[in-house]
């Protein structure tokens, strides 16, 4: 049987050295203390310092649209990056570079790979029109019975 190893977690500023040698753009936080953030194909993330010194997400990774690091919401037929602002149809490409950045960004902060993580990019919230407000046909309401 295969023992389970423990990845040392890495510290912020290990982390930060990694990520410029590997080509990220870092940069503090304006009038934040012990915050960066940090973009490459054209997505971000804002990372902290925990009191332990180690890594820590204050915003999860996302694609930059519209200057705002936007979430990826799962429609079922269709992802969709929204923002505060906007939302647009998510492409291959977006994907892509979402997958990228994030796999690039465990491996600076040491945290662990998982199965479901390694199979491609995983959405922030999922909203199938099946599920929510949607009612059989016919029956325009539970109360037409």
């Amino acid at each position: 049987m295969r023992q389970k190893r423990k990845l040392p977690a890495k510290t912020f500023d290990s982390a930060l050295a990694y990520l410029r040698a590997h080509g990220f753009d870092v940069q503090a936080m304006p009038g934040v203390a012990n915050q960066m953030q940090v973009r490459k194909y054209g997505c971000a993330t804002v990372l902290g310092r925990r009191p332990d010194g180690c890594v820590a997400y204050i915003v999860r990774p996302g694609c930059l649209v519209g200057g705002e690091i936007a979430a990826i919401v799962d429609r079922g037929y269709q992802k969709f990056l929204t923002t505060s602002r906007l939302q647009v149809p998510a492409t291959a490409d977006h994907l892509r570079s979402h997958h990228a950045f994030t796999e690039e960004l465990s491996e600076a902060a040491g945290t662990p790979d998982y199965y479901n993580l390694a199979l491609g990019t995983v959405s922030d919230l999922y909203l199938y029109d099946r599920v929510k407000g949607r009612e059989p046909e016919g029956n325009a309401t539970p109360e037409a019975h």
